[in-house]
């Protein structure tokens, strides 16, 4: 039998606490390329997972805006996942675009008959807040024993504000936790990115950057607080692994939304917005 060609497969999946409804899910991803979770793909990735604070104004439209903006950037300046003025330039880049959005959906709202009331006016000019965590996978070639030689391993690189994880797993074990490690870890106030945040170079410095290697059957999880709080606490870790591996696509999402509720009710999990990232390394 032929050995698979070496590639990657995407995934991901998004859904709001027990008793909220989609449109009110703060948590964001976006994956770039944009493809099936079944598509075999060659070259660089990016994903970006971003968790809307929910004591702010339109959380949720930043979310989505950050998490577009991270992955779109990456995409075209990996530079900015090492942090200094690349990071500084995508962070002012980022705030640039809330005025404008926010000018949009608010003239969107006269239209529509339901103007701003005057305490959001307040809220709204304290800003919008989320957590960011960016990704981003390059293949590296193996030996140049033909013209296109397949990946033998890749690169990744990430950088986080707050505390959405990135966990690589190796033959389905924890290899490595970004930026948070053990569970105690987790706080109530963690780093935020701020919708009118104007000093980029305090939101480099409070950013954290990381860097690995993948082989291939490697996987990349990419996940926002609840869930990663989860994983990290979990007694069973290899138990945990193989309850994360059963959810593989977006047919899926009904099942993670079952599974999910069983951990809230048991108390294992907080009852907030999941998102999850899941990346595979395939491979000779």
């Amino acid at each position: 039998m032929t050995a698979p060609p070496s590639c990657v497969y995407v995934t991901h999946l998004v859904t709001p606490k027990s008793g909220s409804t989609e449109a009110e899910c703060e948590d964001a991803v976006t994956v770039l390329p944009g493809c099936a979770h079944d598509d075999m793909l060659r070259g660089p990735l990016t994903a970006a997972v971003c968790d809307g604070a929910t004591e702010s104004a339109l959380a949720k439209d930043w979310a989505r805006l950050l998490s577009r903006t991270a992955a779109e950037q990456a995409m075209n300046g990996p530079e900015l996942l090492l942090g200094g003025a690349a990071f500084e330039a995508f962070a002012s880049s980022a705030v640039a675009q809330w005025d404008p959005w926010l000018a949009t959906y608010t003239q969107a709202r006269v239209a529509a008959g339901r103007p701003l009331k005057w305490y959001e006016h307040t809220k709204l000019a304290a800003g919008a807040y989320a957590t960011l965590l960016t990704v981003r996978t390059d293949p590296i070639p193996g030996p140049p024993l033909n013209p296109a030689p397949a990946p033998a391993a890749w690169r990744w690189r990430a950088a986080a504000l707050g505390d959405s994880c990135l966990f690589q797993l190796r033959d389905d074990r924890l290899l490595r936790a970004f930026p948070v490690a053990t569970p105690e870890a987790f706080g109530t106030a963690p780093d935020l990115f701020g919708s009118r945040n104007h000093d980029a170079g305090l939101l480099a410095r409070r950013a954290r950057f990381a860097r690995g290697r993948c082989e291939p059957g490697d996987r990349l999880f990419l996940m926002t607080d609840a869930l990663a709080a989860w994983f990290l606490s979990a007694a069973d870790q290899d138990s945990a692994v193989r309850e994360l591996l059963d959810f593989s696509g977006p047919d899926d999402l009904d099942a993670f939304r079952t599974w999910l509720d069983g951990l809230r009710e048991r108390r294992q999990l907080r009852n907030d917005d999941v998102a999850v990232v899941r990346i595979d390394f395939e491979g000779r």
